[in-house]
């Protein structure tokens, strides 16, 4: 069994996919979105964000394709529904000083929850959230989690290859992850 690493991090990269806490599961597998029900991965994979669908093992290859892992609580639980707003506000100074750090061209939350209990609001729709966070660029993405049933893998795939659009788009070449192909694959 693979020791977990709470961060799959470096300086500059592209995007972090941050979740909201690390999932009990993913702790005890040793693994991000270890949950055979997690749609992390493939969603990854068809908006382009990778040109080969990894597994939840290959969590350090993200690093090759400019993408991270992290979460803002570090606390696991088995539902992120355990975690509280309080939590949140707490692990802020803690999870900004990081994301400055480490610099990424944007921060992908994955959900409202975090990012809404952290800045004291709940104006947070999906998307582009227009003030940034840390110094950088900021994405509201649905949860990938099995447990989300308010977005198919259809929606998942959408919402995630805007941001990887927009990001495209804001480089000289036109790609946005160093290895990606830089295009939607079709979900069939």
């Amino acid at each position: 069994m693979a020791q977990f690493e709470p961060d799959i991090l470096t300086e500059g990269l592209d995007v972090v996919f941050c979740g909201l806490n690390y999932a009990a599961s993913a702790v005890k597998d040793g693994y991000h979105f270890s949950h055979r029900n997690n749609r992390f991965w493939p969603v990854l994979h068809l908006a382009g964000f990778t040109d080969v669908r990894l597994q939840p093992a290959d969590q350090r290859r993200l690093l090759d394709y400019g993408c991270g892992l992290t979460a803002v609580v570090r606390r696991p639980t088995k539902s992120a529904s355990e975690v509280s707003p309080v939590e949140f506000r707490s692990a802020q100074p803690e999870f900004e000083s990081k994301m400055r750090a480490y610099a990424p061209r944007a921060i992908a939350f994955l959900g409202k929850r975090a990012l809404a209990c952290m800045l004291g609001t709940s104006d947070v729709a999906w998307g582009p959230y227009p003030p940034g966070f840390a110094g950088t660029r900021a994405w509201v993405l649905p949860n990938p989690s099995g447990l989300n049933i308010g977005f198919s893998t259809e929606q998942l795939v959408d919402a995630y290859s805007e941001l990887h659009q927009a990001l495209s788009a804001s480089t000289p070449d036109g790609r946005f992850c160093r290895a990606a192909v830089g295009r939607r694959i079709s979900p069939t």
